[in-house]
């Protein structure tokens, strides 16, 4: 059985007895964990705390923590991916597989052709929502540190923000593909897809003014969630750790 990873937002010490959760509990209960089973606990702090998992109740769990130990997944890159935000199922594979992929940095943003409306209070449930959903990517994939998860904001305060280093737009009229484009300035990149029906030509126009290269990933139109996936891949393949 593959060693269970679970989240817990909370310092953690070694030899501390935790009682964890009950959705942890839950989970462990789903694995047909056992007392005397090997845990490991993360906080968010880059490192993992193995443990041993003592005591599984219906609602409950306990864990005692051992010593800390280096977690060597941090990203080569710092990545940011901007994603429309998109309906459906489609924003949270988006999500999922950019943390995967070694995303540091996720912003959701409305477009024109977003479908998605949300009032404030909708908003601050679908945020929460996300974040569970990055929570649950680094727990599969062994990430130690939970990739910050930005305020949605609308395209134009996104463009105005005058961010440096280098910065690319999904385009699939752009000119130049991703062999084409010389190595991200300073360790960093920004990756901005556009929701289902993609960018308008004129928030993309708008993008190359504020000093966004429009890039393409090939002969075929892309799915919103698929393109911020296969640019991301592209990405680390060239200059990532994924080489």
């Amino acid at each position: 059985m593959k060693c269970p990873r679970l989240y817990l937002g909370q310092p953690l010490y070694p030899g501390a007895e935790l009682e964890l959760p009950a959705d942890s509990a839950g989970h462990l209960r789903v694995l047909r964990a056992r007392p005397g089973q090997a845990v490991i606990l993360f906080n968010g702090d880059g490192r993992d705390y193995p443990g041993e998992l003592l005591a599984l109740e219906r609602r409950a769990a306990r864990i005692v923590l051992g010593q800390p130990q280096a977690n060597a997944t941090a990203p080569a890159l710092a990545l940011t991916l901007f994603q429309g935000v998109s309906k459906g199922d489609r924003m949270d594979t988006a999500i999922q597989k950019a943390v995967e992929l070694g995303v540091g940095c996720i912003g959701p943003v409305f477009t024109e052709r977003s479908v998605v409306r949300l009032d404030e209070r909708r908003l601050a449930r679908r945020h929460a929502h996300w974040q569970g959903v990055i929570v649950s990517a680094c727990e599969q994939c062994g990430r130690a540190e939970l990739p910050l998860l930005l305020p949605a904001c609308d395209l134009p305060a996104l463009l105005a923000d005058g961010r440096t280093g280098s910065c690319l737009v999904l385009d699939p009229t752009a000119s130049q593909g991703i062999s084409e484009l010389p190595p991200p300035n300073g360790g960093s990149l920004d990756l901005l897809v556009g929701p289902e029906g993609g960018l308008s030509d004129q928030e993309v126009a708008t993008a190359r003014e504020a000093g966004w290269t429009p890039l393409r990933l090939g002969p075929r139109v892309l799915r919103t969630e698929t393109a911020g996936i296969a640019a991301l891949a592209a990405v680390q393949a060239l200059w990532g750790d994924m080489g």
